[in-house]
């Protein structure tokens, strides 16, 4: 018993002094917690450089653009084919991707050998073999005469500028085949295949096998959103934002960034950590100076640091006696899968005995057990440095998220990762110690970048097949320069058809008269008040207007208007809008007084005089009863007696669009039109009496109120209307009435972006096919997400806030798609108020008989106002249609309130 307690403690103080004797010896090797923070800042430093424009050219971590913009969303289905060029072994495959919700893929493959005399012989000779190879497997698979999709995994770093393109930069690895650098190996592949006729395959997609990795889990793992590859050689790649990425155009979604981390440190930036070892290895590399990280980390050369290590350790006279064999001379004798047979758990020191017994060495007990110990160090190191790294592309996918908490996963793959027995676990712990604040899984890819290829395949034939669905359904919204000159002409003969006695009846354009025959001059003075009613809110004002200076100062309040009077009864609507000027004469110190007063009514009415104003319908979600047909002067003087309270002079009742006009001709004398671009859409301008067959007289000129709102409801631009259109308009309070409003105001174009998006949803093309209840209800879209949507400077990630408080949970392909839907309906509506506008503009040249027309158009309207491309766009459709026309558009300041007090204060003049 004595015996074996004696024999216990010899070997144990045999395994501790040896592993203290190789402690001292690779003391240089082993890494603090503080250095690999280090090394992980270091690495961020470099990412940051490859990413940047300016510091790309000179970085030593390229961070290159893959061009895969999308991760599987489990719709992908097809087959497929793929090759994977880049290790000891070439593959090709055929891939089966099902559908209909079951995320199985099926995969027939076949490997062929890479013989050196044609890797490293003519580029030309490697890529004829490639493509036997490929017909090779499609004749035995009866492939031929079928079109295939092909993906090919290309192993080695090459810019590309789109996905199915890649210039080789540098061959690594083995590889060393001629005049293949600088030149396009998709272009040489396709070029080696046409020698095969029977052979109908399209290459959708070039991809590294890095990424291929990341694809394989990502299709079974939404989370996955980084890949990893520790095996002949390492890399990782990553999704990055495209706002980050300087090197392609756009700042739209996310693209995976293959980050060549192999080559960190080939600036010098690791030379503090590298040892005479892997200065020695690097030396004798086929790459000298070159892949300096990857040296350190990867399967090709770990057993080469051991068997340098051991060399060493041996001519000190610290293993075998101080005796080397030839076979421990000679390079590439130790390979790494030696070393993860000498660190196996139980039959390591077993191992180590008969390797090194192989190599004609007599290493004694203790000789195996340093020996194993050297091994150690050298793959724990390897995981370290790799984990520094990881954790740096881990927090930097963090701060691009803005989030405390990361979750994701990484995709794994690599022979030294899959086959050394203590690798996997030493990485992952070594990961989550250095970012405790990112909960990260480790899920290792089957079949890795083969099957990855084919998947960024799919998805490229997906996104491209969704592509054109959604290409299809914005190209409703698209107006050809035809096509708004169509809408100008009609709106001009509408025009002409609401002036004219015989036509007016008929005339979906209403062409209302306002009594309004002047523009201020400057000499309108005194106290006036102004009421303002349009819109769920309801103002009072005060208007005090010095002559001479032009001057005009304003005191208001605003009211709500609940639902229930505006669906109520047209008394309950007048008593309500009284009590609220009686709170505001109170409030004002006024009771006495009787004021001029002008009436802001934002509804079409047909007037008779200037302050006559019969209402002929309600619109944007007004219903009261007992008002359509009457005259609202009389329903509010009737109201004011009511109460009984203060007595008024009402002089105008004027609608907003009137109001803005006058505000901005107070201005500039040359305003003679009148545009309001918000909830509603309204227009009015100064037309010769001559043309107004509805008013007795021919001199001058008095303002008309269009109302052009109700354009189209004749049928007219049915040509243009899509089906969305279509279901806006008949799930609204006033089905087949307004539709121009409906295609161009600020009430209607969120409604129908949701249309739109419940379509795309239905068709399987956004949200994951998954129509929220949020989403199923009306108005819930409101028109500020549109303006908040399209803003320029809003990153995608906002974008996708905005969508979650509609409880719509989207990727980040649902943004873009989203703020495409938002910009084509906006955008539509932009033109064909400018189409409308041009068609005044032109009409106003004609009738002054002007060769050139300078004029300004008052706008007000929160849509023209917030909308970040609204008014650009009307703009230019207006200069693109009216070229002879000058047109200077100028916001109004506060039409309703200002403009209906000038307006009382002209009439009074005049």
């Amino acid at each position: 018993m004595f015996a074996v307690h004696l024999m216990a403690f010899y070997f144990t103080k045999l395994k501790e002094d040896q592993i203290k004797k190789v402690d001292r010896f690779l003391y240089h090797m082993r890494l603090s917690d503080e250095t690999l923070l280090d090394i992980m800042a270091r690495f961020q430093t470099e990412m940051e450089k490859g990413l940047a424009k300016d510091t790309n050219p000179t970085a030593s971590v390229k961070m290159l653009p893959t061009f895969v913009r999308a991760i599987p969303d489990g719709s992908e289905n097809g087959e497929f084919l793929s090759l994977d060029l880049g290790g000891s072994k070439f593959r090709v495959l055929k891939v089966q991707v099902s559908e209909k919700g079951q995320r199985n893929v099926q995969m027939e493959s076949q490997f062929y050998p890479t013989p050196n005399e044609i890797i490293r012989g003519h580029g030309g000779e490697l890529f004829e073999y490639v493509a036997d190879c490929l017909a090779d497997f499609m004749k035995t698979k009866e492939l031929m005469h079928k079109k295939l999709p092909l993906g090919f995994t290309f192993s080695f770093p090459c810019r590309q500028t789109k996905l199915e393109e890649g210039v080789l930069l540098s061959w690594t690895k083995k590889f060393k085949a001629r005049g293949v650098q600088d030149t396009d190996v998709v272009i040489r592949l396709t070029e080696a295949m046409k020698k095969h006729k029977d052979m109908d395959v399209d290459i959708l997609a070039l991809v590294n096998d890095t990424v291929g990795t990341m694809m394989t889990c990502a299709y079974d793992d939404p989370y996955c959103e980084v890949g990893v590859i520790i095996g002949t050689g390492t890399n990782a790649c990553y999704m990055e934002d495209m706002s980050n990425i300087d090197l392609v155009e756009g700042d739209e979604g996310r693209m995976c960034i293959n980050t060549e981390w192999g080559a960190f440190g080939d600036d010098g930036a690791l030379e503090d950590i590298r040892t005479d070892f892997d200065r020695e290895l690097d030396l004798g590399s086929l790459n000298p100076g070159k892949q300096l990280f990857e040296k350190m980390i990867s399967g090709l050369y770990l057993g080469e640091l051991v068997r340098l290590i051991l060399l060493k350790m041996a001519k000190a006279g610290l293993l075998f006696g101080g005796e080397k064999s030839s076979a421990l001379h000679t390079k590439g004798k130790i390979e790494t899968r030696h070393v993860a047979a000498m660190e196996k758990y139980k039959e390591g020191l077993a191992n180590t005995r008969e390797i090194l017994m192989d190599l004609g060495l007599e290493p004694s007990e203790a000789d195996c057990i340093a020996v194993q110990h050297v091994c150690t160090i050298v793959s724990f190191r390897s995981a370290n440095l790799c984990a520094a790294a990881l954790a740096a592309i881990l927090t930097r996918l963090r701060e691009n998220k803005k989030l405390a908490r990361l979750r994701t996963t990484v995709g794994m793959d690599g022979t030294l990762y899959k086959i050394h027995p203590q690798y996997p676990k030493r990485l992952h712990k070594v990961v989550r110690k250095l970012v405790p604040n990112c909960d990260v899984r480790f899920l290792l890819s089957e079949s890795g970048s083969t099957k990855g290829a084919a998947m960024v395949t799919a998805v490229a034939s997906r996104v491209q097949a969704q592509r054109k669905q959604i290409d299809e359904v914005l190209a409703l919204f698209g107006l050809a320069h035809e096509q708004l000159v169509g809408v100008q002409h009609k709106m001009r003969a509408e025009l002409e058809y609401g002036l004219k006695r015989k036509t007016h009846p008929l005339a979906t354009v209403k062409m209302l008269a306002t009594y309004v025959c002047g523009m201020p001059d400057g000499t309108e003075k005194g106290k006036f008040l102004a009421l303002d009613l349009g819109g769920t809110n309801f103002r009072v004002l005060l208007v005090k207007i010095r002559s001479g200076r032009k001057s005009v100062r304003m005191y208001n309040k605003i009211f709500a208007i609940p639902l229930e009077i505006m669906q109520g009864t047209g008394e309950e609507l007048f008593d309500h809008i009284v009590q609220c000027i009686a709170d505001f004469l109170d409030y004002m110190g006024l009771k006495g007084a009787r004021l001029p007063l002008g009436f802001t009514f934002s509804f079409p009415c047909r007037q008779k005089s200037i302050d006559k104003g019969t209402l002929i319908e309600w619109t944007k979600g007004f219903k009261a009863t007992d008002c359509e047909g009457e005259d609202v002067v009389d329903m509010l003087r009737e109201a004011i007696k009511r109460r009984n309270e203060f007595d008024l002079d009402i002089v105008a009742v004027v609608n907003d669009t009137v109001g803005t006009m006058m505000t901005c001709g107070y201005e500039d004398p040359n305003c003679e039109i009148g545009l309001i671009a918000g909830t509603g859409s309204n227009m009015c301008y100064m037309e010769e009496m001559r043309n107004i067959e509805l008013v007795e007289g021919d001199k001058g000129k008095m303002c008309i109120n269009t109302e052009w709102g109700g354009f189209g409801d004749n049928g007219c631009i049915d040509d243009i209307r899509t089906q969305y259109d279509k279901e806006v308009d008949e799930g609204s309070l006033n089905p087949g009435k307004q539709r121009y409003e409906k295609m161009t105001s600020g009430m209607y174009l969120g409604e129908i972006v949701r249309q739109i998006l419940i379509d795309l949803t239905k068709q399987g093309l956004l949200f994951r096919g998954q129509i929220s209840e949020r989403l199923r209800t009306r108005g819930i879209f409101e028109t500020k997400f549109l303006s908040q949507i399209e803003s320029d400077r809003l990153a995608l990630l906002q974008v996708r806030r905005i969508l979650q408080q509609l409880g719509l949970d989207s990727t980040c392909e649902d943004s873009i798609v989203v703020k495409e839907v938002c910009g084509a309906v906006s955008r539509r509506a932009a033109q064909l108020c400018g189409a409308g506008l041009a068609a005044v503009v032109e009409k106003r040249r004609e009738d002054q008989g002007l060769e050139h027309l300078r004029i300004t158009v008052g706008v007000d309207g929160t849509l023209y106002k917030l909308h970040p491309h609204f008014s650009r766009i009307l703009q230019e459709t207006v200069k693109e249609l009216a070229p002879q026309c000058d047109v200077t558009f100028m916001l109004s300041e506060d039409g309703s309130g200002k403009g209906a007090a000038l307006i009382t204060a002209v009439a009074k003049r005049l």
